[in-house]
């Protein structure tokens, strides 16, 4: 067997030293049985000790305490540098003496945690303790650190075998699915890049049609009026010629040549702009453009809207109540009903409330909770808007001033001008946005938890406009 020390072992020629090197060159113990180690180590160490024994003394029983302590007193004395036990392992220098009584200290108190001579343990201070042989004590120290060891070593064996197979196909793995993943977004990509390449080659193509025949139009028109301007003109000429040059009695006798004249004047007509000679907005309409130019915004953070925008006190009727945040209205029962002061801008007929930022310029975006309300209308109008009376004026969604999403009885719709067109929802939503594109006049509503589009259109609206509420069941709420 070799006994050389793990340390002093050189590493095989030509083979590098890996993680399981020690410092000084030899192997981790724990690339090695815990057994094989210890029993190496102990061998050693006896090998290395000196032989020397003392009978223990005539009398003396060695198998009780007082015979033991003797035995190592004696042993002790004839041998004050080193102490052993084969069973245990024990190697150690000079033995510790108990203070008291003089004798070895070859007990362990398991009461007090320290070591004691055989006296301590049965008549002395330890009496009654627990107690036992240095040699068991040391023993099961050892074995419980045994079991520790193997314990890492197999912690190690673990941790090596997670990062050599484990952590390694985790590592082939990741770059075949960021392969993939690149791979799917380039051909999304792309997919999208083609179909917006074809929309836009459509559109412009569109446009440049529409703008021809405009062009044409207007071509016509300046032919068709500058022609009848030349005639206008050469007929007033010759009025004015036959007024100046003819005389009394001829002109008398010329009426009739006048009055085609008059009338051939008449029959040019008076000109008048018409639908014809402006270009047609929806040459440039595209859904799909519509689409992800909605996406783009209700996916990102501003889709929940400006935390500014809430209800304009002022405006609540009287048939609702507003939260203290100004964000909730909540429609009232007959007996719960008030009479909240006069004011110019309040409804004092529908059930209406407005919202207190005015919008003219830019992109807006808010959503209300519709919660479990059977009749509700939200949107936008015109600032402009009557207030008062049962009329259709002040009526959201029954005249020209007012674009509403309305729910009733469990149907959807879009209100504008007393039209109501039907929206079909497949899921009830649970809330309602509204976009607002001020640039492209564009108003869209859509279900803020599927980002899906419920419905769209484009207006060229004229003043600034205001959100616009409406409940006849339960609440609403403006949310941030």
């Amino acid at each position: 067997m070799d006994t050389t020390p793990p340390a002093s072992r050189a590493p095989a020629p030509g083979r590098p030293r890996g993680h399981g090197d020690a410092p000084g060159g030899g192997r981790l113990e724990v690339e090695r049985p815990l057994s094989t180690v210890l029993s190496e180590t102990l061998g050693r160490r006896d090998a290395a000790r000196p032989r020397d024994s003392v009978p223990a003394p005539a009398g003396v029983d060695a198998a009780s305490p007082t015979s033991a302590s003797a035995s190592t007193s004696t042993s002790a004395a004839s041998s004050p540098t080193s102490t052993s036990d084969a069973e245990s392992g024990i190697f150690s220098g000079e033995a510790e003496l108990c203070p008291e009584h003089e004798s070895e200290l070859d007990w362990f108190c398991c009461s007090e945690q320290k070591l004691v001579c055989a006296h301590c343990a049965a008549v002395g201070s330890c009496a009654g303790h627990t107690a036992t042989p240095l040699a068991a004590r040391v023993t099961a120290v050892r074995n419980e650190l045994v079991d520790v060891c193997e314990k890492i070593q197999l912690q190690a064996s673990r941790i090596e075998r997670f990062i050599s197979q484990t952590l390694t196909a985790k590592d082939r793995a990741l770059q075949a699915e960021a392969s993939k993943a690149r791979e799917q977004v380039l051909a999304q990509v792309s997919m999208v890049r083609e179909a917006l390449d074809e929309e836009e080659q459509r559109l412009l193509e569109g446009v440049q049609r529409e703008e021809e025949r405009v062009e044409e139009c207007l071509l016509t028109q300046k032919a068709h009026w500058n022609q009848a301007l030349a005639n206008l003109a050469q007929t007033r000429s010759g009025l004015v010629h036959t007024l100046t040059h003819t005389a009394d009695v001829q002109l008398v006798t010329c009426v009739q040549e006048v009055a085609e004249r008059v009338e051939e004047a008449e029959g040019v007509g008076e000109p008048c702009d018409t639908e014809q000679l402006n270009l047609n907005s929806s040459c440039s309409d595209s859904k799909l453009l519509r689409g992800l130019w909605a996406s783009a915004i209700l996916l990102g953070p501003k889709a929940y809207g400006s935390a500014d925008l809430k209800l304009d006190e002022h405006t609540v009727s009287p048939l609702l109540s507003v939260s203290d945040d100004l964000c909730t209205l909540t429609f009232l029962p007959k007996k719960a009903r008030h009479s909240p002061p006069y004011h110019p801008a309040r409804f004092d007929y529908w059930p209406n409330a407005l919202g207190s930022e005015s919008m003219s310029s830019g992109t807006h975006s808010w959503v209300v909770d519709i919660g479990q309300s059977g009749a509700f209308k939200v949107g936008v109008c015109y600032q402009s808007m009557e207030r008062k009376g049962s009329g259709n004026g002040p009526r959201l969604g029954y005249n020209g001033h007012s674009w509403v999403l309305s729910h009733y009885d469990g149907d959807f719709s879009f209100c504008h001008g007393g039209k109501n067109s039907p929206i079909q929802v497949v899921k009830r939503p649970r809330s309602i946005g509204l976009l607002l594109d001020w640039p492209s006049r564009t108003l869209i509503f859509y279900e803020p938890d599927s980002r899906a589009v419920l419905h769209s259109f484009t207006h060229p609206f004229s003043a600034p406009l205001l959100p616009a509420f409406a409940i006849a069941d339960r609440s609403i709420s403006i949310l941030h």
